[in-house]
């Protein structure tokens, strides 16, 4: 099995431009028909294209929200400058027909009483407070079945990205701890996605790793595919070559994958 994540950068280039390239990139990121594709930082607008697409940070102008299609018309003007203002972002997995959906679930990373709680166990002061209530972010799971009765649980992680790095980590433990309960015996489970921390500055990271939780290791850099209950290749990030189009390179982040035995 193919689990591939990757951060759309709400489908810019790297520089952003005024064009976008969504579609290359979901064309690109499914090329070689993947068994899971998790994909953080997707238009609003975009969420319905995949087997399960959930809204982070909603479409507004200003403080008033807007529909989906709105917030597009808006981002047509100029994607690179405008990014997510208007059109909002959320994650999506793409399964394939190879695979039997059983269920799904969402949960939001920093709802506002695990933020309260866990700025009193961190210190975190007012403006460090506000910043973590600036933008939603969620977890998604869903659960899988093979041809052979093999069953997965894939959670798509996107984590804050705060100068505290304690901030994603907490987000983190929490995507894992969701993970584990939506998992039945004799599951395997894969925690996916951008988790904004590495794991040279990760407490987490490291624990997930350990006996305790299972986890496969993480590679280098801040998006990871981890994997509890199989064996699984070592984390692998595409070059740079491998995600241009026309000259352009797709994305600030680079797609990450393992396989899956």
């Amino acid at each position: 099995m193919l689990v591939r994540t990757w951060n759309l950068f709400h489908g810019n280039s790297a520089p952003p431009q005024r064009q976008a390239f969504l579609d290359e990139m979901l064309e690109l990121a499914a090329a070689d028909d993947p068994d899971v594709l998790c994909l953080q930082e997707v238009p609003a607008f975009a969420l319905g294209r995949f087997t399960a697409g959930d809204v982070a940070a909603r479409p507004t102008a200003g403080p008033v929200p807007i529909t989906a299609a709105a917030g597009q018309r808006l981002t047509a003007l100029h994607h690179g400058l405008l990014r997510s203002a208007f059109s909002g972002q959320g994650n999506a997995i793409q399964v394939s027909p190879r695979l039997e959906l059983l269920g799904r679930k969402v949960l939001t990373l920093n709802p506002p009483r695990f933020r309260a709680a866990a700025a009193r166990s961190l210190g975190l002061g007012p403006v460090a407070r506000l910043a973590w209530a600036r933008e939603r972010r969620i977890a998604q799971a869903v659960r899988l079945r093979d041809d052979q009765g093999g069953t997965y649980v894939v959670c798509n992680v996107h984590c804050t990205s705060a100068p505290d790095r304690r901030l994603p980590d907490a987000e983190l433990r929490r995507a894992a701890w969701f993970a584990s309960s939506t998992a039945e015996p004799g599951d395997v489970v894969v925690l996916a996605g951008d988790f904004n921390v590495a794991a040279d500055e990760s407490p987490v990271l490291r624990s997930l790793a350990g006996e305790e939780w299972g986890f496969s290791p993480a590679g280098p850099g801040i998006d990871h595919v981890l994997v509890r209950g199989a064996q699984a290749t070592p984390e692998r990030a595409w070059p740079a070559a491998d995600r241009e189009y026309a000259g352009v390179l797709l994305s600030d982040h680079a797609p990450v994958e393992v396989r899956l035995s």
